[in-house]
């Protein structure tokens, strides 16, 4: 039983030097890559298993993770994508209805290094302090002196192409084919709630790879485009954003998420830029400046578009911004049936402040022209 479980030794090391020991959770062995931390307070599988977070060394804020389990239902992918996991307490023992398996088994399963009884508290102010930086976890070894090496081979986040790793490898479909709309979803590590947005509002969709042509996709005649969320560096996606600057150059609709919206500046020429740190957590606020209103929002990233271009392009505009720090959160064409947003509208567990940008992209397709 897993109460039962003997817990190794274990050692997160940052490139900085700091390192913090604590105990063995999920699979035993050595992982790498770029920390991270989210806020949520609720939602842990649906976090683990978002595309966005792949190659990435996640820091959970909430003390208690693992306490209701996982269940089937709650995944935004078909597998963990989190590089590893750290944590304060780590539940042995989960406790919730409808529960298929705990935690522990379900890191087991697709091999993700955890480490807990880490004081997560004293770790994100650091990483809060001191910015993105990349860590290497082990439950194999807490010789510092041996993962150094490893840890100075691991890749910076900035230039890492990552979706290529999460995309899917041939297109498909979901949801009645004799839907009002079509959409093409392009895979750039699309979350299951984006699709179920969708879904759920009466789309048919045709789920294209990410490497899938624009000749390809116009030939399953969509009424719209979505481009999805996805991990790593937007600068690092040249074909990608060609792909899209061809897509807005058809006319359709294109609602852009997370990563979609950076890879959609950058094919209307704008930058993006490497956050000091990114946002990651469900309680996040933005206001939407066209109607004044207010939102809690769940995001998940490191890069940003760059505010000082934005506000100065001829064709773009901003509509949505981060009242943390005044970064871009969600921009729009004046004259194309264009925006986007850098948050997650799908947002699962929640909030669902945000749902409404899904039915603005079908008005859209129904050829209105609402203020988003």
């Amino acid at each position: 039983m897993h109460s039962q479980r003997e817990k190794a030794d274990a050692v997160i090391l940052l490139e900085d030097g700091t390192h913090f020991y604590g105990k063995s959770a999920g699979a035993i062995g050595t992982s790498s890559g770029e920390i991270a931390f989210n806020t949520g307070m609720t939602g842990y599988q649906e976090i683990f298993t978002d595309p966005s977070y792949y190659g990435q060394i996640l820091v959970m804020a909430t003390s208690h993770i693992g306490n209701y389990g996982v269940h089937d239902d709650e995944i935004e992918s078909e597998s963990v994508k989190i590089k590893a996991l750290v944590c304060k307490k780590f539940a042995e023992h989960h406790s919730r209805p409808g529960a298929s398996a705990s935690l522990q088994h379900y890191l087991e399963r697709d091999g993700v290094v955890a480490i807990c009884d880490v004081d997560t508290r004293a770790l994100i102010r650091h990483i809060r302090d001191k910015g993105a930086m990349n860590a290497i976890i082990s439950s194999e070894t807490t010789d510092l002196e041996k993962l150094k090496p490893l840890l100075e081979a691991t890749p910076s986040m900035e230039g890492l192409e990552l979706s290529s790793k999460v995309s899917c490898r041939e297109a498909y479909e979901l949801g009645d084919a004799s839907a009002k709309f079509r959409v093409a979803v392009l895979d750039l590590g699309v979350k299951k709630n984006i699709l179920r947005c969708l879904l759920e509002r009466g789309c048919h969709l045709r789920v294209f790879p990410m490497h899938a042509s624009v000749e390809e996709m116009e030939a399953w005649n969509p009424d719209g485009y979505m481009l999805s969320n996805g991990p790593g560096d937007p600068g690092a996606m040249a074909d990608t954003v060609e792909k899209v600057r061809d897509i807005v150059a058809i006319g359709k609709p294109v609602f852009g998420i997370c990563l979609g919206h950076q890879i959609l500046a950058l094919s209307q020429g704008l930058r993006t830029e490497k956050m000091f740190n990114g946002h990651r957590g469900i309680n996040h606020p933005i206001l939407n400046l066209e109607t004044g209103k207010g939102e809690i929002t769940s995001q998940n990233h490191g890069f940003v578009v760059t505010r000082e271009e934005l506000e100065k392009h001829p064709e773009l505009e901003l509509t949505h911004e981060h009242l943390n720090d005044h970064t871009v959160a969600g921009m729009r064409h004046k004259s194309a049936p264009v925006f986007s947003v850098q948050y997650h509208p799908e947002s699962s567990p929640g909030p669902h402040d945000s749902r409404y940008l899904f039915d603005a992209f079908l008005l859209k397709m129904e050829g209105v022209s609402q203020m988003v």
